[in-house]
């Protein structure tokens, strides 16, 4: 059967896949082993060694071999591994220098030392306060005798054409945009042809005419790590022919490794954190702080280069609602790219190294099909790793059954009585430190957030009610940038995990008082579990932390079953607690030990890789024989790349106020609105829109269109306090009121405004900005015909900084007025250019709940029964924070989601709703 190979979308005609693995294998070919070649060419003789690590001509140092493991894990050293017997190498302790530039990837041979004090911090690990760091005391040694891709890149054919013309083969950057939109569109050839025909492009100085033509200029490009084909010959038969396509995952991490994008983004020592000097506790955040990174660094010989090798694999649908089309991607990354970098879809840190068989055997059983499957994909995945494999094999022991693998029946039945799945050689089996139970690390989003929703979820659902839990939701007062349920969580089909996330924030404080005690207390201990494990620095406290939580849960789990929340399809009842993902949580302090926090193997951005490396290519296709062109697709993206200059960056950029604030501080005068519409105090950055919402209004007018009788005293008394203690006192919200309501001000008129963002640093990470949140204050309109009012977390003592001081030092309160007060013509008053507003104070319980373990809070009000209130600066702000009705046995049904805040006596102080909240108010 002909297979149809788009090669750098070429649509080529090709007879079979050997044909297919010849047309790679052409020199002049766009998916020809470019890369090995180039090397060969630039250093002869050196040839694939060079890539997995080698020291030539210096009689120092002799060749090791190349060291690698798996998932998860591999170490290898691609022109960084050597060992060296002189004690004079470790003079050269410093920080990793760039490979020196040179065309030709020659020059004198030196090495760095990546080691102590001089190795840069990794993104997001940063050290904190007090915090002691042991590197591995013999690091790696890097060999500038290797080669980088912009070194590659500059010593090609075409070179010399590139410095006349950077963008050659194409004349310009323009010519090159077009080029790359027009080969990453989808189009087809005729399709192209077409647009390139039109009147208006003609006038265009292209340096290409026609689609072929283009094509012809793409293949001039480097291109990535080749493509390879092979029959896999199968025990049993298949419906058609089985082939794997792969690529050489040495070529794969290489091209990772070398890529500028994760230039000075990489973490290449081991190293134990300790929280004090004393080197008590231990604290955990990436792979490399983990202990089986240092161990298997003490395994390998002295100098080379631990490099982690993640691999990820799962199916997934390339034909949508029919067609019945699979593709099975492996994707490969380095889990020596530090976490928040590798963790951001836009860094492409994931490579696509083979599309793995999905056959379809003939056998009468089931039950047989499923293990013959599961038999060829560790026997492709034997083949695609074994470059990886014949770095670090030196004979291990196996041991094998009574039973013949040959014959699949009897084999099974064997297996089974060990609670396997028939696969006799795993592709582990002969691969050095392949551990499958460490190198199998937890994953959040299928190990917690799939859990939480299979199972935590619909305990809840069942123990309140269906209709009851639906109706909480949804009066629930929606939060901007949050989604509101306003349906109920009941009736949700394909949840995905970021909705499975937000059901989380809400789940218990909904649920209190509704599910027996012992219930909540069971769900709310694996909530904390869930929470705490995704910290991305853990320590032993926090460990301990975590082993509590997960107790408490097995403590607590018996009532879940005595209540009947616990059922299974048809609604039956089920009377135990066989869930292989509950057991697996037992293992992720084990991981969090030996391989660093959970959240750097998030299976988040593998899933979203599936749908740049495999499904896009797939909907570009004619399709017909996908994988064939979803390799050439890849191709062509890799050659027409653009590569993003700081991986550290989201495409959809967070606007960050802090660097707003700091820059509108050395604008002219005259040249920025005063006061600034964006300030910063300590951790928290604040930002106005530059026209309020009301331009100018009385404050009698104001008072009464928001509803605060006692403004114009509040008012008074602020400025009283203002002139007693000075402008840098922290206002509280309590008191009497010592102003009348006829109070003389130095001003009549207030601007107002209805929305502030707030800003916050990360709680773990300072140099980390989150994305502002939106604060409301809008006056009563429809439907909100109470006003729309959110709450957050204010500072009302000095001397308590946010958040390391949780709430001490601090009050909930909800802001009930956002305003700038117009100063009277000729009347001298220092907060004419200041923002204020009026909040209203919430009154927090002494101790938390004991089965929710939140605090409660009620409404604060005077002697009088009005409610508390007082006004601040706006600089006061510290958090937002979502407070959840404390709804009872059963929800009032008067409730909705425009009143619930203002009608509700009690209230939840919800830790859940935000990890950074959750950090600094759990106990």
């Amino acid at each position: 059967m002909p297979v149809l190979v788009s090669a750098i979308l070429l649509n080529k005609i090709f007879k079979d896949h050997t044909s297919v693995a010849r047309h790679m294998s052409q020199p002049q070919s766009g998916c020809n082993t470019w890369l090995e070649d180039m090397i060969n060419t630039i250093s002869p003789g050196v040839g694939k060694q060079l890539l997995v690590g080698t020291t030539q001509n210096n009689p120092k140092c002799r060749k090791q071999s190349p060291k690698v493991n798996r998932r998860v894990r591999c170490f290898s050293g691609f022109g960084l591994a050597g060992e060296s017997s002189s004690a004079n190498f470790r003079d050269f302790a410093g920080l990793p220098r760039d490979v020196s530039y040179d065309p030709g990837l020659g020059g004198e041979e030196d090495f760095h030392y990546f080691g102590g004090g001089g190795e840069d911090i990794p993104d997001g690990n940063e050290v904190h306060a007090g915090e002691v760091i042991d590197y591995f005391p013999e690091p790696p040694l890097a060999y500038e005798d290797g080669y980088t891709f912009l070194g590659l890149f500059d010593a090609d054919e075409n070179s010399v054409y590139r410095k006349m013309n950077l963008y050659y083969p194409f004349s310009s950057r323009r010519d090159w945009q077009l080029a790359a939109w027009l080969l990453c569109s989808g189009l087809s050839m005729g399709k192209i042809d077409s647009f390139l025909s039109l009147e208006m492009i003609k006038d265009l100085p292209l340096s290409f005419r026609s689609a072929r033509e283009l094509h012809g200029r793409a293949e001039m490009l480097p291109s990535g790590p080749h493509w390879k084909s092979q029959v896999i010959n199968t025990s049993h038969p298949t419906k058609s022919p089985v082939i794997l396509y792969w690529r050489d995952p040495i070529e794969c991490i290489a091209s990772i490794f070398n890529h500028p994008l994760f230039h000075r983004h990489m973490d290449l020592t081991p190293r134990k954190i300790y929280s004090t000097a004393e080197r008590l506790c231990r604290v955990y955040t990436g792979w490399m702080s983990g202990n089986d990174a240092w161990d298997m660094q003490s395994a390998i010989p002295k100098g080379a280069t631990l490099l982690g090798t993640i691999l990820s694999s799962d199916k997934t649908n390339i034909t949508a609602l029919t067609g019945d089309r699979i593709a099975h991607p492996l994707l490969i990354s380095l889990s020596n790219i530090h976490m928040n970098v590798r963790l951001k879809s836009s860094t492409n840190s994931f490579v696509l190294a083979a599309l793995l068989p999905v056959p379809k055997f003939i056998h009468k059983k089931k039950r047989m099909k499923g293990m013959l499957e599961d038999r060829l994909i560790h026997q492709c995945l034997n083949i695609v790793l074994e470059p990886l494999k014949q770095s670090a094999r030196h004979g291990l022991a196996v041991v094998r059954s009574r039973a013949d693998p040959n014959d699949i029946e009897a084999y099974f039945r064997e297996a089974q009585k060990f609670r396997l799945n028939g696969v006799d050689k795993p592709f582990w089996w002969d691969y050095a430190l392949a551990d499958p139970s460490r190198v199998l690390t937890p994953e959040s989003l299928h190990h917690l957030h799939k859990e939480f929703f299979d199972h935590d979820a619909q305990w809840l659902i069942c123990a309140v009610g269906d209709s009851e839990i639906d109706f909480r939701f949804s009066v629930l007062q929606p939060i901007t940038g949050y989604r509101h349920f306003y349906g109920g969580i009941s009736k949700l089909k394909q949840v995905t995990g970021r909705c499975e996330r937000e059901i989380q924030h809400y789940i218990i404080a909904i649920s209190a008082d509704a599910a027996p005690p012992r219930v909540i207390a069971a769900v709310r201990a694996l909530m904390q579990f869930r929470y705490l494990v995704q910290s991305p620095r853990i320590d032993e406290e926090d460990l301990g932390r975590i082993s509590g939580a997960l107790t408490e849960f097995h403590t607590n789990k018996d009532a879940i079953l005595a209540a009947g929340a616990r059922r299974g399809k048809g609604n039956r009842h089920i009377d135990n607690f066989y869930i292989p993902k509950l057991e697996l949580m037992q293992s992720i302090i084990p991981s969090i030990r030996n391989s660093g926090v959970i959240g750097q193997w998030s299976a988040d951005i593998t899933e979203h890789a599936h749908i740049t490396e495999i499904k896009d290519p797939a909907r570009s296709s004619n399709n017909n024989n996908y994988d064939t062109q979803i390799y050439s697709d890849i191709e062509a993206d890799v050659e027409t790349e653009d590569v993003p200059i700081d991986p550290t960056q989201h495409p959809r950029q967070t606007t960050n106020y802090f660097e707003i604030a700091k820059a509108l501080q050395h604008r002219e005068v005259g040249s920025v609105p005063v006061p600034p519409r964006s300030f910063v105090n300590k951790r928290t950055a604040f930002h106005l829109g530059y026209d309020p919402s009301i331009r100018s209004i009385t404050i009698d007018e104001v008072a009464i269109k928001f509803g605060l009788p006692d403004l114009r005293p509040a008012i008074a008394n602020f400025l009283q306090r203002e002139a007693t203690y000075g402008h840098q006192h922290v206002h509280s919200i309590s008191g009497p009121r010592r102003a009348g309501s006829t109070a003389v001000l130095p001003f009549d008129k207030v601007q107002v405004w209805f929305k502030i963002r707030l800003q916050e640093m990360d709680f773990h990470d300072t140099h980390t900005i989150k994305p502002a949140q939106t604060l409301n204050s809008v006056p009563p309109n429809n439907p909100w015909i109470l006003g729309r009012y959110d709450t957050v977390i204010v500072e009302t003592s000095a001397g308590y900084p946010w958040p390391s001081s949780r709430l001490s030092g601090h009050t909930i309160a909800q802001i009930r007025l956002i305003m700038r007060p117009i100063g009277k013509s000729g009347v001298q008053w220092s907060w004419k250019d200041q923002f204020l507003m009026y909040v209203q104070r919430f009154d927090l319980s002494n101790d938390r709940d004991p089965a929710t373990r939140l605090y409660a809070l009620k409404q604060a009000k005077r002697l009088n029964g009005n409610r508390m209130g007082d006004i601040i600066p706006v600089s006061q702000l510290r958090a937002p924070v979502q407070l959840v009705p404390r709804f009872g046995a059963t929800a009032d049904k008067r409730l909705s989601a425009y009143n619930s805040l203002e009608h509700a006596a009690e209230f939840w102080l919800n830790e859940f709703w935000d990890k950074s909240t959750f950090f600094a108010l759990s106990a």
